[in-house]
């Protein structure tokens, strides 16, 4: 079976100012700011949260799909993503708009400026589920009607899936959030977002991992991943020293969380408690933190699964029959 992702698929187009925004910005004029930052350094990168998840689940073996637009400039993306194996015959091509892009100015501080496009992201809700198969899907940041319409197909198809709202929850009110959480089976917020979310429909996140059949489960970055499940203690996944495990450095964190959301959705595809699935989603943000750009790490499951046994003996035991070449 397929796991289904509805999510965008986009550019981002990185720049480095060798420079610190605070030393240029002037707190008393912000009211006329008018600022340009000479940046020499610049990068264009594959990108988009759902081709993003689907580039890690892909490379652990997990055959998925994805239900997203992309725009007139897109053709050689969505060929790549096929040569990788990934299902794209759900996503539309527009061709009268540019594909969704970031722009992101980063500076000495790693303090960021990110001007974003939607572009053909706006029409992916003219692509829905149709006659695809699926085990399991996820609704990640995408535009507005797709959100909504793949949410809704996924639900009464009887498709478990995860609600990942992301940087797209500003857009919807307390009254679509309540739909989405009444759907889902599990939501994948960051600390930042699950207080967001919580505060928008007048709860703790607590009680909102209450309401949901599978369970919440909140990313903290470097700090590691707590997953709260009805009826159980809050569990802690801790952090990756990523210098310790792999000798290398942190390099960038574009994308982890949705590397970590590929193995995540691996595990759960395969039947595993939400704890091991959550442990084998940290190993891959991880993996993905120590090179840059959202799909430049190499995806190898004896490798990962090596990896698994030295972070999570139990956890690799349970894996042990999935992760293979």
């Amino acid at each position: 079976m397929t796991v289904q992702i509805s999510g965008s698929i986009a550019f981002d187009t990185i720049m480095v100012f060798e420079g610190r925004f605070k030393d240029h910005i002037l707190p008393e004029q912000t009211h006329m700011l008018n600022v340009a930052f000479l940046a020499p350094q610049m990068r264009q990168e594959y990108g988009g949260c759902a081709a993003n998840i689907a580039y890690t689940l892909r490379g652990l073996g997990q055959e998925c799909g994805l239900l997203g637009a992309i725009g007139r400039d897109g053709g050689d993306y969505l060929e790549r993503l096929s040569r990788l194996g990934i299902d794209t015959s759900r996503v539309l091509s527009a061709e009268d708009c540019y594909s969704a892009q970031a722009f992101i100015t980063t500076d000495l501080d790693d303090n960021q400026i990110t001007a974003f496009h939607p572009g053909a992201m706006n029409r992916a809700g003219e692509v829905g589920l149709g006659d695809a198969q699926a085990s399991l899907g996820i609704v990640s940041p995408n535009g507005r009607e797709a959100m909504v319409r793949h949410a809704r197909e996924f639900s009464e198809r009887g498709i478990r899936f995860i609600f990942d709202p992301g940087q797209a929850m500003p857009i919807f009110g307390r009254e679509d959030l309540e739909g989405f959480v009444s759907q889902a089976t599990w939501v994948a917020v960051n600390d930042y977002e699950g207080h967001m979310l919580a505060e928008k429909l007048n709860t703790s996140i607590a009680q909102l991992a209450r309401r949901l059949s599978g369970g919440l489960i909140l990313t903290r970055g470097a700090e590691g991943v707590e997953i709260m499940q009805s009826g159980e203690a809050a569990i802690a996944v801790q952090g990756i020293d990523v210098q310790q495990l792999f000798g290398l450095p942190a390099a960038d964190p574009t994308g982890c969380g949705d590397a970590f959301r590929g193995g995540l959705l691996y595990g759960l595809a395969r039947g595993a408690s939400l704890l091991d699935s959550a442990r084998l989603g940290n190993l891959m943000g991880a993996i993905k933190v120590i090179h840059r750009g959202g799909q430049n790490h190499t995806v190898r499951p004896p490798e990962v699964a090596r990896f698994l046994q030295n972070l999570y003996p139990d956890t690799a035991a349970r894996l042990a029959g999935h992760l293979h070449a």
